[in-house]
């Protein structure tokens, strides 16, 4: 193998490798059997959630999860795999992914990582039935002014009673 080439090979090593240290998360995924429509489709729904979707050779998988500190990962990279990189929304891939193999037997969702720690199969199922964040979000507000509420319908019950006290 010529110079350039071993180059260029770890210059995509070191490109997945910042990807997976970078991404929120990474869901990596057996895509055999999908219809190009079918992957079309993926990744549309993918790139609407802010998610890319990239098939990547397992041998630079390996050496970038090596790299980027994911050893862990290193046995699910067998067979055609491709990687969903989140670097917002750390479930947006995972809801997607499991909601696109409910409905597609040929997707596989094989593992990954979730806000930095190797996540299994039955982990990544568990994300993806999750609220997502802004709705995680309207719950909290929703329960943290439920008792402001009901402090201010007691003051007013008394400030009411009072006024007709006077009366």
């Amino acid at each position: 193998m010529s110079k350039e080439t071993i180059a260029t090979k770890a210059k995509i090593v070191d490109d997945v490798a910042e990807r997976l240290q970078n991404a929120t998360s990474a869901i990596v995924v057996d895509y055999r059997g999908l219809t190009v429509a079918e992957v079309t489709d993926l990744r549309k729904q993918l790139r609407d959630a802010g998610v890319s979707m990239s098939v990547i050779k397992n041998k630079i998988l390996t050496r970038a999860a090596d790299k980027a500190g994911y050893e862990d990962l290193k046995d699910i990279f067998n067979g055609p795999t491709a990687v969903a990189f989140s670097d917002e929304d750390a479930i947006a891939p995972a809801k997607i992914l499991k909601k696109f193999a409910d409905a597609h037997d040929a997707l596989e969702i094989k593992g990954g990582m979730v806000e930095g720690k190797t996540a299994s199969i039955e982990e990544i199922n568990t994300f993806a039935t999750l609220p997502s964040r802004e709705d995680l979000l309207s719950m909290l507000a929703s329960a943290l002014s439920d008792p402001m509420r009901k402090i201010a319908r007691a003051v007013k019950a008394v400030a009411d009673k009072g006024e007709g006290d006077a009366a």
